[in-house]
């Protein structure tokens, strides 16, 4: 981590003054947290509701740290095993497959993190070395104004003439890309390992729009009237005007996930620990899961009434999304990117 001075240092001010909201005694206040977290709205949110809520329950202070999956990594692996910057890190299962392999994170303790037991089985797939704190479901979306007959499955990107050469994808780089690919090789092909069949489906789909990140401009402009999104960003983008609707295909749903891992040599386990059965409890889920629309990876949240149009994936839909063999893509990452950049147009 390099240039974070002045934001540590208004981040762990900001936890100090939550502590004394809360009349949390001096003592309780020594310790500071490392908070790896996105940036943008993520941050913004993190420091005016979460870190300020943690402090409360805690006494401690917290430091954010904005960045991502990349990033983070390449501070892990700068800083090596044994003196890691963290003490816990959220990420999607993709980055965090490759550090655990790499000897970064320990085996959870679950004597204390009494809330995993409440979670969905999607979010606890690692056998007990991570636990799935947030999951953006992703389904195909489309332009309700640009098409007559509505998407039921992911074939009708071949399928369906109206689609030929408006389709938007996730890129290979973003995680999404990856899924895109076990995905259609698991539809056309035997399993998520039958990539042939994937970049055959690829080819044979055509022309397609690309984005590392953001496919919600493309789908505003009309570049594109399909693309996988996550339910959240629809619901954003609807709340904004825009004619959109999502699906859920019959195939299963792709996701977004952050993964919460405790690093074996943390400087802080104890209040990794804490922060993370914080971050898996009802009380945190249900704040993600008003101001993102993510689904609650608890099973305890129970999603109102006011906000089931944002988030319609809950209880046993959550069992629609699939999940994948991110050691396997992540030993043929370098062989796939070369093979999607010739396949994919």
């Amino acid at each position: 981590m390099t240039n974070l001075t002045r934001r540590q240092t208004l981040s762990a001010m900001a936890g100090l003054s939550a502590a004394a909201m809360f009349g949390l005694p001096a003592r309780a206040q020594e310790k500071t947290l490392v908070v790896p977290t996105l940036g943008g709205a993520w941050e913004q949110f993190w420091r005016s509701t979460l870190a300020p809520a943690f402090t409360a329950k805690s006494g401690a202070a917290v430091t954010l740290d904005a960045g991502n999956g990349r990033v983070w990594s390449a501070n892990l692996r700068a800083a090596g095993v044994d003196k890691p910057p963290y003490s816990f890190l959220m990420t999607n299962e993709a980055f965090a497959n490759s550090l655990r392999k790499e000897g970064f994170f320990e085996k959870l303790d679950l004597t204390k993190l009494p809330n995993y037991a409440d979670l969905y089985p999607l979010a606890k797939k690692t056998d007990d070395w991570g636990a799935v704190a947030m999951v953006s479901p992703i389904g195909l979306a489309y332009r309700t104004d640009l098409v007559s007959t509505p998407p039921k499955g992911w074939k009708d990107l071949w399928e369906n003439p109206e689609f030929k050469g408006r389709i938007g994808l996730y890129n290979f780089a973003n995680t999404a890309g990856k899924m895109e690919l076990m995905l259609f090789s698991k539809i056309f092909g035997k399993d998520q390992y039958d990539v042939d069949a994937g970049f055959k489906a690829l080819e044979n789909l055509g022309p397609v729009i690309q984005a590392d990140f953001n496919l919600s401009t493309g789908i505003a402009a009309g570049e594109f009237v399909v693309a996988p999104f996550d339910f959240g960003e629809v619901a954003r983008l609807r709340k904004q005007g825009l004619p959109i609707d999502i699906v859920v295909p019959e195939e299963g749903m792709l996701m977004f996930d952050q993964t919460l891992n405790i690093l074996v040599n943390a400087p802080e386990k104890e209040l990794a620990y804490e922060y993370a059965n914080f971050m898996l409890s009802p009380e945190a889920q249900t704040l993600l899961m008003k101001e993102f629309f993510v689904s609650p990876t608890n099973a305890k949240v129970v999603v109102p009434d006011d906000l089931k149009a944002d988030v319609p994936i809950s209880g046993a839909q959550m069992d629609n999304i699939l999940t994948w063999d991110w050691e396997f893509m992540n030993s043929k990452q370098a062989e796939f990117a070369e093979t999607w950049a010739k396949t994919v147009k």
